[in-house]
């Protein structure tokens, strides 16, 4: 059991010790910008139709299930406030970095592990060439910046599609829906939601980029790191989102 908890403890700290590496390298120019875009391509790649889909499908469920519990109350004419509160401060950041995490992360993994496993790593700190410097860095920041960016999205989706599911399948008044979107959703929640969407996307971004340089064990490494990749990212999500989402109630 002592030696469990000491392995725990010793791999929470060096992923400790890997994430202050990375923000602090992460200010030392230059900022390698080509590969910033090649992997910012990659996330978008194979987030960015999920995330779609992903947003519909809850985002239909959830305010489905609201509207049934306000047409109870007599409440009907608030899906709108309902939906806008839903989708702006949970449902957007927390779909679009489970997506980035689920496909944009393990392809980050698996690609530094593939790097890992046949030594390129290795050579480039022979070469004086710092790896954090030139391949976390550009992939953690284009991590952040689509979990931005796919959260716009997915909020604007969700929210097209709870209007949909309220007013045709639910019989929803329309004006209402739309009079009512902004009205328990404000400057605030758009900035939390910001907010989560930065601190998700830079959590997949140091996830994968630390499991993909500390593979050991061959390919059959790299495909455990990968599983491990979208474990780990929606536990510490979880956590992430609770701690923010706490700090939100006790400030607003």
């Amino acid at each position: 059991m002592s030696v469990s908890v000491a392995s725990v403890a010793g791999a929470v700290g060096a992923f400790y010790a890997f994430s202050l590496d990375t923000l602090r390298t992460a200010v030392k120019p230059p900022f390698q910008w080509r590969e910033f875009v090649q992997q910012a391509w990659l996330v978008v790649r194979v987030s960015f139709v999920p995330a779609v889909l992903v947003s519909i499908a809850y985002c239909v469920f959830v305010i489905f299930y609201l509207n049934v519990i306000l047409l109870e109350l007599g409440a009907a004419d608030l899906s709108g406030a309902a939906a806008g509160l839903a989708v702006v401060q949970n449902l957007g950041p927390i779909i679009s970095v489970l997506v980035i995490s689920g496909a944009g992360a393990t392809a980050i993994c698996a690609d530094l592990g593939a790097r890992t496993i046949r030594e390129e790593i290795d050579a480039m700190r022979v070469l004086a060439i710092d790896p954090i410097h030139r391949l976390v860095v550009p992939r953690v920041v284009a991590s952040t910046l689509l979990a931005v960016l796919l959260t716009a999205v997915v909020d604007v989706v969700g929210l097209v599609a709870c209007y949909f599911t309220a007013v045709y399948l639910q019989h929803s008044t329309p004006g209402a829906f739309i009079a009512n979107l902004t009205l328990l959703t404000g400057t605030t929640e758009v900035v939390f939601s910001v907010i989560k969407a930065v601190v998700f996307g830079v959590i997949a971004g140091l996830v994968a980029c630390y499991l993909g340089l500390t593979v050991k064990g061959g390919p059959k490494g790299v495909g455990s790191a990968v599983n491990e990749t979208v474990v780990y990212s929606f536990m510490i999500l979880f956590f992430a989102n609770v701690a923010i989402s706490f700090v939100q109630f006790q400030l607003v």
